[in-house]
């Protein structure tokens, strides 16, 4: 591919080459759009992902030589070799980011896009899975309606380079290299099309169709099935929050969710009426457990009816007074709703009669704007009128066809099962993007009907940009056993490094059984909850779970609540219970980070390397991350009491192996043990403890036990301080709910310990909102380390914070 001519533009630069043109953007100091075609045109259709235009004062700046170009902004540098088209990445001091390959990095292949034409009277066929109601219309006709290109996107990578990213994906993969990845929606893989590299930049392809993902011997690159042209973002960090941050740049910000949103979420398939949604929380109050939300999963609506939008009005006859209940006992209801629709419901014959419906004639077309509104509309009159608070948009991947038979079909098979169904009634370019568009048809329509309550929407699937909406997603329905524990760490620390920061799994995992006729019904427990060896595992989960941005409990075969699990002083029971304590002692920390992931673009569930960087032994640790800036979590992913059907394992230690990255020492959360950085340790892990390490120079705002996210809010608050460092945090607080914190209803206390002089500096507030307390009572507990221990609260201090900086000193 020659470089035959160059065009300086106000606003990019154009290369025409021996095939095709490419087009060069400065999207900022960091960021490098390129579009490359083989049309006269560059492609005008609007990104589904991307939002932000280009900021007008980046400037990318070219240099002619005899056998190269270089395009260089303040922080970027490209190198593009004249004879064959390559690109090599640099940083503003010339270090090699990445480069491609020297034939060249970009490929273009002409293909001809076939599209289904369903007639009036077309024949459906309708089936009811475990995965829920699937309708396939089977008679239609395939014609040629256009032609595209396949794209890819080739490089070379470095030796020792990480990469991270992609979305999650059920395999547990961590660092990418020398891995193979599909990226199609499915129930169990929320696609991302984002790349981040330990060498400190990303990748963000726009492109909406099935990719795939090689760094192996068949190459080294990304490829997109169905493109008008390739089209990718270069992001340069060098840290992976940086690179996050200007990939939120050019996607949207993630909007706060609601306090309540990260409290505990008590979910089962399923609570079948009101009065036993109403027993469950009245019975978690009653024995003083922790809870903000209960779910109200499939089938709330009446018979068959699947995907109406209304309850049944026999199993929930007072809709509007089961919520003021709920909300009377602080307690909070998400409802899930499906895009598929049963004919014979009202909510399907409005669609049906608004042409609003794809061509099975049961899946809402989510791609219409008009259809989007209609859905909400639905959604609005049937649920969120009766004052339900939170949706569980399930399915948001309505066309997969692989969830049938005993046999499970081999990684190509189901790519192209499932593509090839989405492909009958989605455009083959825009079949990753359905979750995308589902989404931000229930965010608008939530944001126009109130600003008092923020967005929540828990969604199986989702696609790049998909954040700005309110979303979390879950990692699908898995199945219970220790390997799928294992692997949902790394599919979750994946999925936030493409910068979408809300992601959670479903405690205990959803399948529990297994079912030989079923291939993804395989569970490893029968007895479920009556298993002791389940619940060991469910422990564990659970204790994992307790540093997720959502922290929920889900799934079927047996019963998830608390006391199904044992009664107080038993040891299942009470160690379920010391972590759901855990979580709302620390909820002061973690609203706080939020406002982080909101304001500065943050990520919360955090890979090592986000962090540690400069330890390249983080690169391959996908079983421990960091939850904010200060703590390092280890879980637990192996039995150490019982093996399946409470059959007791006799030899087994109750310890974990642990990295401790290196530039800081790592306080013991559960004892006086500190320990320095750089170094794998043996830590205890019995039934009651997960291996939990809090960072030197770090603050840790945190609560006395509470009920509920707004319980005891103008009660005490505790601030420990880990010394032999200097530490910053911004204690945030606002009203909880609604969107006034976009106009500024809301106050930041600014933190500051100087290790140096010994010191905590407490600043000025800054800022105010509705209800705010003016006075804080604070004890100040301060951790030092000496000779390898500490002292726990041995050192603190009390005072009346009442708005106006303070400094307090470290008192034996």
């Amino acid at each position: 591919m020659k470089i035959e001519s160059v065009i300086q533009k106000d606003d990019s630069l154009e290369l025409t080459t021996s095939r095709g043109k490419m087009r060069l953007t400065a999207y900022s100091e960091n960021i490098l759009r390129i579009q490359y075609t083989l049309e006269e045109q560059f492609s005008t259709k609007p990104s589904y992902m991307v939002i932000a235009e280009p900021d007008p004062d980046a400037r990318a700046e070219v240099a002619e030589h005899a056998d190269h170009l270089t395009v260089s902004t303040s922080r970027l540098n490209l190198r593009i070799d004249r004879e064959t088209g390559a690109f090599s990445y640099y940083d503003h001091q010339g270090a090699l980011l990445v480069r491609e390959p020297l034939q060249g990095g970009k490929t273009l292949s002409e293909i001809e896009v076939v599209k289904t034409v369903f007639d009036a009277d077309v024949e459906l066929e309708t089936g009811q899975g475990a995965d829920g109601l699937r309708v396939r219309a089977d008679a239609a006709t395939r014609i040629v309606d256009r032609r595209a290109y396949q794209s890819k996107l080739s490089f070379e990578w470095s030796d020792g380079e990480a990469l991270y990213g992609l979305g999650s994906h059920e395999e547990g993969m961590f660092n990418l290299r020398g891995q193979h990845q599909y990226l199609y929606q499915q129930n169990m893989k929320a696609v991302v099309p984002v790349l981040v590299s330990t060498r400190g930049y990303g990748v963000l392809m726009d492109s909406y169709a099935a990719m795939t993902f090689h760094d192996d011997a068949f190459g080294s690159y990304l490829a997109s099935e169905t493109d008008d042209e390739l089209d990718y973002y270069f992001v340069y960090g060098p840290e992976l929050d940086e690179v996050v941050r200007q990939l939120r740049g050019i996607t949207g910000k993630a909007p706060m969710l609601p306090k309540w949103a990260y409290g505990y979420v008590q979910s089962k398939e399923r609570y079948v009426t009101q009065q036993e949604l109403i027993d469950v929380v009245r019975e978690y109050r009653r024995r003083e457990l922790p809870l903000d939300c209960i779910v109200l999963d499939w089938q709330s609506w009446t018979g068959d009816l699947w995907g109406q939008k209304t309850l049944d009005p026999v199993r929930f006859p007072d809709p509007q007074g089961m919520m003021a209940e709920l909300h009377r006992m602080d307690a909070r209801l998400m409802v899930s709703i499906w895009p598929i629709m049963n004919p014979d419901s009202d909510n399907h014959k409005e669609m049906l009669a608004h042409n609003a419906l794809l061509g099975n004639r049961a899946t809402y077309d989510a791609f219409q704007e008009q259809a989007r509104a209609l859905y909400w509309k639905q959604a609005r009159e049937g649920l969120f009128s009766q004052g339900i608070d939170a949706w569980w948009c399930d399915c948001t991947e309505p066309f997969e066809a692989d969830w049938k038979g005993a046999v499970k079909p081999g990684p190509e098979e189901r790519m192209r099962i499932n593509t090839d169904e989405a492909k009958r009634y989605l455009d083959p370019e825009l079949t990753n993007a359905y979750s995308l568009l589902h989404s931000q048809g229930i965010y608008e329509g939530q944001r126009q009907t109130t600003e008092e309550k923020r967005v929540v929407n828990l969604t199986r699937s989702a696609y790049g940009g998909q954040h700005r909406y309110g979303t979390i997603t879950w990692s699908g329905d898995i199945c219970a056993n220790w390997d799928t524990l294992r692997k949902q760490i790394a599919d979750g620390l994946n999925f936030c490094a493409t910068g979408s920061p809300y992601w959670t799994t479903d405690i205990g995992a959803f399948f529990v059984q297994n079912k030989p006729e079923l291939w993804f019904w395989s569970g490893d427990y029968d007895d479920g909850v009556d298993d002791l060896g389940y619940r060991e595992l469910y422990v564990r989960w659970f204790q994992y779970g307790a540093f997720l941005p959502m922290f929920r409990s889900h799934g079927t075969d047996t019963p998830r609540e608390i006391w199904r699990f044992g009664e107080p002083g038993e040891p299942f029971y009470e160690a379920l219970v010391r972590f759901l304590q855990l979580r709302y002692r620390l909820l002061p920390y973690i609203y706080s980070v939020a406002f982080r992931v909101h304001r500065d673009d943050y990520t919360m569930l955090r890979a090592l390397p986000f962090d540690f960087r400069a330890d390249a032994a983080t690169y391959d640790v996908d079983d421990q991350f960091m939850f904010g800036p200060s703590l390092l979590v280890c879980p637990v992913i192996r039995p150490m009491l019982y093996d399946r059907r409470s059959r007791p394992l006799e030899t087994t230690a109750m310890t974990r192996s642990v990295y401790l990255p290196q530039g800081c020492e790592w306080f013991d959360y559960w004892s006086d043990r500190v320990y320095a950085g750089g170094q794998t340790i043996e830590a205890d892990a019995p039934l009651d403890q997960m291996p939990l390490y809090v960072r030197s120079g770090a603050i840790l705002p945190m609560k006395e036990q509470m009920q509920h996210a707004a319980d005891r809010e103008g009660e005490r608050l505790h601030i420990h301080v880990y010394t032999g460092a200097d530490a910053r945090f911004e204690y945030y607080e606002d009203e909880g709910d609604s969107y006034r914190y976009e106009q500024g209803s809301y106050a930041v206390v600014p933190i500051n310990w100087d290790e140096r002089h010994q010191i905590l500096q407490i600043g000025d507030r800054q800022g105010t909102y509705l209800g705010m307390r003016q006075d804080i009572e604070l004890t100040v507990l301060f951790y030092s380390a000496q000779d390898g221990r500490y002292e726990r609260s041995a050192k603190q201090a009390h005072a009346i914070y009442t708005g106006e900086a303070m400094e307090l000193r470290i008192s034996g």
